[in-house]
C-alpha cells in the first residue's frame, strides 16, 4: 500500500464523488425532478459526505479528520432517509430506491471503515510514538482496501 497526499486518491472521497454524481442525475429525471426541496436537500447532503472527507483530509490532526469523516458519514445516512422520502412519495421505484440505498450503504462502509482505521492508527502512535510517528504527519494518510463492505477486517499500511 502507498500514501495518499491528496483527498481525491482516498476511496471514501471517490466513493462519495460517486454517490453525490448518481443522486444529481437521478434529481434530473422522471417525478422526483418536479420535487425541487427534496432534490435540493439530497444533493446537498450527497455532496456534503464528500466535501467534507476532502475538507478533513487537510486538517492538522487525525482526531479532527475522524471529526469530518463522521459528519460525512452522517450526511450519507442523510441521503438513505431522503431516498425514503422519494420512495414513499412514489416518486422513484423500488429498483431505483434499492440501488442508490445500496450505494450509499457501500459509501458510508467505507467512510466508516476509514474512521475505524484512522482511530486505530491513532492508538497505536499513542503506545509507542518511536514506531509510528512516520504515520503521523498531516499531509499524508494510511490507504484502505475494501474490496468488500461486509468485510470487517481493515488492511492498511502502517510504515
Amino acid at each position: 500500500m502507498g500514501v495518499i497526499k491528496r483527498f481525491e486518491d482516498l476511496v471514501a472521497w471517490q466513493e462519495a464523488r460517486k454517490l453525490s454524481q448518481a443522486i444529481r442525475a437521478l434529481c434530473r429525471q422522471g417525478a422526483l425532478a418536479k420535487d425541487y426541496a427534496l432534490c435540493d436537500q439530497l444533493r446537498r447532503a450527497s455532496a456534503s459526505a464528500m466535501t467534507n472527507i476532502a475538507e478533513g483530509f487537510d486538517n492538522e490532526s487525525r482526531a479532527e479528520f475522524g471529526r469530518f469523516l463522521t459528519i460525512a458519514r452522517r450526511s450519507v445516512v442523510e441521503v438513505q432517509s431522503l431516498l425514503y422520502t422519494a420512495l414513499d412519495d412514489g416518486l422513484i421505484d423500488e429498483s431505483t430506491f434499492r440501488h442508490h440505498y445500496n450505494m450509499a450503504g457501500r459509501t458510508k462502509s467505507i467512510i466508516h471503515n476509514l474512521r475505524r482505521s484512522l482511530n486505530m492508527n491513532t492508538k497505536r502512535i499513542a503506545e509507542s510514538p518511536a514506531t509510528y510517528a512516520t504515520i503521523d504527519t498531516p499531509d499524508t494518510i494510511d490507504t484502505i482496501d475494501t474490496p468488500d463492505t461486509t468485510d470487517t477486517n481493515d488492511t492498511h499500511d502502517t510504515t
